[in-house]
């Protein structure tokens, strides 16, 4: 059986971005390794470890690499919450950027809401109660 493990963002400022997904988004930092010959820093995170079947995202520092061009192919991060409104006021007051407030989809019942992380990143909020039933 396959599983999925992480997604991997390339950031500006690795410990910028460790407070962001720890402190506003309430993850946990999993395990960080640097590697010296190659000049790059790992840093995972997530709200269960991998091997509780959780998928984590792969935080990856280029040494020397602040910012990257961010194309338009990638959408976002998708996170399932109890309570977007709740989470969304929390993430603004922790100093986090919420891009859409929480509310329904446009066209649809599912409630969801957008957030930005320091490098751009978007992450959707979806509110558990209607996260399988899609957009609609």
């Amino acid at each position: 059986m396959a599983q999925l493990l992480h997604t991997m963002l390339r950031v500006g400022n690795l410990e910028r971005s460790i407070a962001f997904y720890t402190e506003v988004m309430g993850m946990t930092l999993l395990r960080k390794s640097e590697n010296s010959e190659y000049k790059y820093t790992l840093a995972f995170v997530g709200y269960n470890e991998e091997s509780t079947g959780s998928a984590v995202i792969e935080l990856t520092y280029n040494w020397g690499t602040e910012s990257y061009d961010m194309g338009n192919a990638f959408g976002h991060i998708a996170i399932g919450e109890e309570d977007i409104y709740a989470r969304c006021d929390a993430i603004a007051n922790a100093g986090g950027k919420v891009i859409r407030p929480a509310g329904p989809v446009a066209g649809g019942s599912t409630e969801i809401a957008f957030v930005e992380d320091p490098d751009g990143y978007k992450i959707e909020l979806i509110q558990m109660s209607s996260s399988q039933k899609g957009l609609g």
